[in-house]
């Protein structure tokens, strides 16, 4: 890489290189940024790196380093380098096979416990996940529902298998079946009724993918992130196969993008749902839209 000189002969100087490479570079919070990167490459936590900044660096492990601060300046995102996100007050493996898990994305998990939270308990709650990518959605809930069966749905055998490392992990892979299918036609297939529809679909526009951040734009799966031409086209379909696939009295709770709120209400409520609700995220914007399905109508067609 151009202007990239690397000797560093303590962690130290290390450490300062890798704060003025990812400035210079324009990635957000550098000092965090560097801590993490190099504490990973040396196998410790941050107490331990800022701990051993005098310690001299063999030449091969300072090569090491070098080859991770090189590859985060190609863009590549820290979370996939060290495989690692939080979310939930959780610890998830990440792979370029999943979107990575945001803090926003709480307000989902946030809003859907709130809304079981009202349901009467009687027995296991199935609950589907769609698009579980990382499965940080179906496993936060999970753990926090002990009733709790979920249906984690993907399109991506790769997603899936990272879902399905993460739900073992923390505990909770006996009570999430991991089905790859396209939204929800393997619950409807089933015959599965669900009590509550949780996504976070691929909601933005095409033609606005390439102006997007270079760390999501080339690095994270594009099937995570296309949403069509407008952004809603993954819940046109997810709306009606819903109402097919919940209990009455079920619910969805969706994330959305920051100007989407009304126009999937609207989708709700031309399936018949009601309480349609626009939940806004801490800045004010879209975040997440719910809406009850009372089971008043007829099953109709769709797509």
């Amino acid at each position: 890489m151009n202007g990239f000189v690397w000797k560093p002969a303590t962690v130290g100087e290390a450490l300062q290189a890798t704060v003025s490479f990812f400035a210079r570079q324009g990635i957000d919070s550098p000092r965090l940024e560097a801590e993490v990167l190099l504490a990973f490459g040396l196998g410790v936590n941050r107490a331990g790196l800022l701990a051993a900044l005098r310690d001299r660096l063999p030449e091969e492990q300072a090569a090491g380093l070098g080859e991770l601060v090189q590859k985060r300046l190609t863009g590549c995102p820290l979370q996939y380098i060290t495989g690692r996100q939080e979310f939930w007050g959780l610890d998830f493996t990440v792979t370029p096979a999943v979107l990575i898990p945001r803090p926003e994305t709480e307000l989902l998990v946030e809003t859907a416990l709130a809304l079981l939270g009202r349901s009467p308990k009687t027995g296991d709650t199935w609950i589907a996940d769609v698009g579980v990518g990382s499965g940080a959605i179906a496993v936060s809930v999970a753990r926090e529902i002990a009733t709790a069966q979920v249906l984690a749905l993907d399109v991506s055998a790769a997603a899936l298998a990272v879902a399905r490392q993460n739900a073992k992990g923390h505990g909770v892979a006996e009570r999430i079946r991991f089905v790859e299918g396209d939204l929800l036609n393997p619950a409807i297939d089933g015959g599965l009724r669900l009590k509550a529809v949780l996504s976070n679909p691929p909601y933005i526009p095409a033609g606005e993918i390439p102006s997007l951040q270079r760390e999501v734009a080339c690095f994270e799966p594009m099937l995570a992130l296309d949403g069509g031409d407008d952004g809603l086209a993954l819940y046109r379909r997810l709306a009606p196969q819903a109402r097919r696939a919940l209990e009455p009295g079920g619910f969805v709770a969706w994330e959305i993008g920051y100007n989407q709120g009304r126009d999937v209400a609207a989708l709700l409520a031309a399936q018949g749902f009601a309480e349609v609700r626009i939940i806004p995220d801490g800045q004010g914007h879209d975040r997440v839209v719910t809406g009850v399905f009372r089971g008043e109508c007829e099953d109709e067609g769709e797509d």
